[in-house]
């Protein structure tokens, strides 16, 4: 960690850093500054030049530990210099551009000018006395690395490798059972990778989780010993040497070293040893992500007989796709369960003792197997010690005692973690090691993550790549070498996929982070101890299990950059009174996070000293749904990137100057637009903007209008344009070039009229000119569109998106007929609400063509592609259509050569109580899994079991709800569909679902 710190610094002491001409004609000051400048940096290099090797020396020396410690907070502190210095330079530049928008008179110009050059003066001289406050400090630094006499360039001293055998004793072994019979099954079936005679078969997971014990199982199960002519067992370990495994499956065959020398020579003979012989070969703990050191000697074993297998064990999944592993031969390989993880404890911990002995101490095992996170080698090396431990007290002291503060658990399994860390990258070891700020068990959002890493400067793109695409590289590398596990979906949270850490990996970082990330607990706050190590830390996570009664003592820790709040126990309404000094005293914050829990009081303001903090890049004040404004001191963040406001939903405003944060990358701002009543002049000027959840248009010329979203040229994502019924101008909606903005997935249109301007005229405009000049961009996956008051609703630009998957249509109060929406092929899910003028639904929204269908001869032949109505439609609702009477069958001619929703999997009917009738193409379409009928008597009469005049026809779907009660099911169908919530979160039902899900989550 502190080779990348250095390197950051001396990366930013190159580039960054200019001294402005104005400040050159003060030569004293200009020298002083170059000087200080020149020395920082020479320390710096002579410094990086020695750090591999001292690296390697502080896991024995604990002087060498503590330097690196001294020069890790020195190097903090230039950045944090170098920081404040970019800031400052940036602001009057942003003030400059405002000033000039804003046609000020030209004395006030002149004015500003002077000020302004006394400003940069006075920066200059503060910057070069506190950099030559650092190169004191430095000096100090320097002198001591002398006095180690550290080498160059020496590397790293890594944990030892342990060298593995095919031999294993069965009956230590627990669990694995499943998941060797799968392995034995592969091993011994038929190819599955063509007509290829060698199959690779990779088992992946993190250190100490058991692919060696399994891969140990597979090769001495007794099927897999009678099925090949020969099995080999080779070690691969790091680095990979083809010429050394090559070697050993000589010598499995000749029975003694080959003194072959040679590549091709080796390699031709280990050709003529497995021709024509039915091979297995385990290649143990593999690392290498170099194809070309396998592919030789992958070449030189195709010469096998059909059926032979390589099994390989290996910590990244992107090893196990170099080494030519097909998807279905990747076995990745979870935990084990309690029960197998005490059954393995218990049965080192018990060894030697008498049922009574075992029995009193039974009830702590079971607890301290839970500590081991189903991870086999931690119960193993728990069980070894607790074999020796005598009384209950001893067994409870290891219960209590954090894992890394037993000696034999540091000692045996850290090692096979920190080969994982070591072997990183330098800017991966900094993306992980940041984790260690979450509390154990935390759910993490790699979207969130990235954001994080950001705010911490950790994603540095080469050839101009976007820091968030360098993110998701990372992350999606990281968790190929099993530092991150999926964890579930949230459906709550647009169906993003969650991950987590394994507990011993985040005990093995915090190890790693012990003086740079806290985690601070408090039953109060003055009981937080604070004393000299405070000043070390860099990143904290803040448990309030009380309300804060006193003055917080996290004043004290002046250095941090990251300060997550956790507002489980305690809403964020207590913290109210403490947040002016907050934001005095830690200056140095990158990261703040103040998430409040959904449901909880939260803060009303925030107080204006937020403007001190620099540095900042991260706020998230989500769910602080009693926050009415945001003060216009934050408009003095111009290092901020993202600012996350979801679920604000009492903010009225956004502060008018946010047009100075130029930084920012990520207004994140959904449910803003139930108050917000418009967007502040200036946001067309976030041109970095990549998201912005919601923009809400107003007719007020003191506000933004939908023009200026065109200067937003790389939004992604999520887009909702609410207050659409208040623009007239056609001009301005086309000037927004919504087309242009590539990254947009999904697209909200929400054409109801902001409260207050409610007109005559506005209540007639006809909105499809408006929706034809919103044509959104081709690639968009989700539209919908709401409170629209044209009378139809298919403008041209639809037929056009060929990725569109999910289409809503709500509160279209003008529309007495629905569109022809069967004509989008890539459709999949539909939903049509509060249409309160439809009374049938016709065929047209079927999308075809009843004339051709007509003209065309009867046959036996299927319908063409052409003639396939929602062909890919498998999700459909309709909501709250109150006039909705009859929809509409096919004749028998049309039932002939037009094919309807051949996918549909699942259809909702709710609030149509006139409803009378569903077409034959719905009640005979045996693709239905699921059908729900709720608020519609009429339908929900016919549908009844075995009394319903339907029932005959319904009776093959899987699973049929009427008005909330299950009448059939079957257990596959609720397995696959779980609670259905078709609709969007922007109508009624799905507002009052979200809040029910919400309120049981939390």
């Amino acid at each position: 960690m502190v080779k990348s710190i250095v390197s950051a610094v001396l990366e930013k002491l190159g580039s960054l850093i200019t001294i402005p001409e104005e400040i050159k004609q003060n030569v004293e000051l200009a020298l002083a500054l170059e000087e200080e400048i020149g020395k920082l940096s020479v320390h710096f290099q002579d410094i990086q030049s020695v750090l591999q090797d001292a690296e390697s020396k502080q896991v024995k020396d604990g002087n060498v530990r503590n330097w690196l410690k001294k020069l890790k907070d020195v190097a903090y502190d230039v950045e944090d210099v170098l920081d404040e210095w970019k800031s400052a330079k940036l602001k009057p530049q942003i003030e400059k551009e405002v000033k000039e928008i804003g046609n000020f008179p030209l004395f006030k110009k002149i004015r500003r000018s002077i000020s302004s050059l006394t400003f940069q003066t006075m920066l200059h001289y503060n910057i070069a006395s506190k950099i030559k406050y650092i190169n004191q400090q430095l000096d100090c630094i320097a002198e001591e690395k002398d006095r180690y006499k550290f080498g160059l360039h020496k590397d790293v001293e890594e944990s030892q490798r342990v060298i593995t055998a095919s031999f294993i004793d069965e009956e230590e072994v627990y669990g694995r059972f499943e998941e060797t019979t799968v392995l034995v099954n592969k091993m011994v079936g038929e190819n599955s990778s063509g007509g290829s005679s060698l199959d690779v078969i990779s088992i992946v997971g993190m250190g100490g989780i058991g692919k060696t014990t399994l891969a140990q199982l597979v090769y001495n199960h007794n099927d897999v010993e009678c099925h090949f002519d020969k099995r080999i067992w080779i070690c691969v370990s790091d680095p990979f040497d083809d010429i050394r495994i090559a070697k050993e499956i000589l010598e499995a065959f000749k029975g003694e070293s080959s003194k072959l020398v040679g590549k091709d020579n080796i390699l031709q003979e280990v050709r003529s040893h497995v021709l024509g012989k039915k091979m297995l070969i385990v290649l143990d703990d593999v690392w290498t992500e170099d194809a070309t050191k396998w592919e030789q000697l992958k070449n030189s074993l195709k010469y096998c007989s059909l059926g032979s297998r390589i099994l390989i064990t290996t910590r990244k999944e992107k090893v196990a796709i170099i080494m030519g592993t097909m998807p279905s031969n990747s076995f990745l390989l979870h935990t084990l369960s309690q029960e197998e993880c005490w059954s393995l404890l218990s049965h080192k911990a018990f060894s030697g003792r008498t049922r009574e002995e075992s029995e009193n101490l039974e009830d702590i095992g079971w607890k301290i197997a839970k500590k081991c996170q189903g991870l086999p080698l931690a119960a193993s090396i728990l069980g070894g010690l607790l074999q020796f431990k005598r009384t209950r007290e001893q067994w409870q002291r290891v219960l209590d005692s954090e894992i890394w503060d037993i000696e034999e658990a540091e000692r045996n399994i850290f090692p096979p973690l920190s080969l994982s860390y070591y072997e990183l990258p330098l800017a991966l070891k900094q993306c992980i090691s940041y984790c260690a700020v979450f509390s154990k068990d935390m759910i993490i959002s790699k979207d969130e993550l990235i954001k994080l890493w950001m705010a911490q400067d950790y994603l540095k793109g080469v050839r101009g790549e976007e820091m968030e695409i360098v993110g998701e590289e990372y992350f999606d590398e990281l968790k190929m070498r099993s530092f991150f596990e999926v964890f579930k979906r949230d459906e709550l949270d647009s169906g993003i996929m969650k991950y987590k850490m394994h507990d011993l990996v985040h005990d093995f970082l915090q190890v790693l982070m012990d003086t740079e990330c806290s985690m601070i607990v408090n039953d109060g706050f003055e009981e937080l101890k604070v004393d000299s190590s405070c000043e070390r830390v860099r990143h904290a996570t803040l448990n309030r299990k009380q309300a804060t009664p006193t003055e917080p003592n996290i004043y004290h820790f002046k250095k941090l950059r990251s300060l997550l709040i956790d507002s489980s126990y305690h809403d964020t309404s207590s913290l109210s009174p403490y947040l002016p000094k907050l934001f005095d005293q830690l200056t140095c914050l990158r990261t703040l996070n103040l998430t409040n829990s959904l449901f909880g009081n939260s803060v009303e303001e925030l107080p204006d000293e937020i403007g001190k903090l620099v540095h900042l890049r991260y706020l998230n004040l989500k769910n602080n749904r009693k926050l009415k404004e945001l003060p216009e001191s934050l408009c003095e963040l111009c290092n901020l990137q993202t600012l996350n406001l979801k679920w604000c939903d009492s903010l009225k405003e956004l502060p008018s100057g946010i047009g100075k944060i130029i930084n920012l990358r990520h207004l994140e701002n959904e449910r803003t637009d139930l108050s917000l009543m418009a967007m502040p002049k200036g946001i067309g000027r976030l041109t970095n903007l990549q998201t912005l959840s919601v923009f809400v248009v107003t007719d007020n010329s003191n506000a933004s209008t939908i023009g200026d979203l065109q200067m937003l040229k790389h939004l992604r994502g999520h887009l909702k344009i609410s207050g659409l019924g208040a623009v007239c101008d056609l001009a301005e909606a086309k000037k927004a070039e919504i087309r242009k903005k590539e990254g947009l997935r999904t697209l909200i249109l929400d054409f109801a009229i902001p409260k207050g301007l409610m007109s005559e005229s506005l209540l007639r405009t006809n909105n499809g000119d408006l929706l034809e000049a919103l044509e959104p961009p081709p690639c968009l996956e989700k539209l919908e569109i709401w409170c629209y008051r044209g009378l139809t609703i298919f403008p041209n630009w639809m037929m056009g998106l060929t990725k569109l998957s999910h289409v809503s249509l709500g509160s279209c109060l003008h529309l007495n007929s629905l569109p022809p929406l069967g004509k989008l092929s890539f459709l999949e899910s539909l939903y049509i609400g509060e249409m309160r003028r439809v009374k049938e639904v016709e065929v047209e929204f079927l999308g075809v063509d009843r004339e051709e269908t007509s003209a065309v001869p009867s046959s036996s032949e299927s319908p063409s592609s052409s003639n396939i109505a929602f062909p890919n439609l498998k999700h459909l609702e309709f909501f709250d259509l109150k006039e909705w009477e009859s929809w509409m069958p096919l004749t028998t001619t049309e039932e002939e050569h037009i094919s309807v929703m051949p996918q549909l999997r699942s259809l909702t009917i709710g609030s149509c109580p006139k409803l009378r009738e569903l077409p034959c193409y719905i009640l005979q379409n045996t693709s239905l899994k699921q059908l729900d009928i709720s608020q519609s008597p009429i339908l929900s009469g016919r549908c009844r079991k075995e009394t319903g005049e339907y029932w005959l026809k319904i009776s093959h779907i899987h699973s049929i709800t009427i008005d909330g009660l299950c009448i059939q099911a079957n257990s596959s169908s609720v397995e696959e569909f779980g609670v259905l919530q078709l609709q969007p979160i922007h109508s009624s039902s799905s507002t009052l679902e979200f809040f029910h899900k919400a309120f049981e989550q939390n």
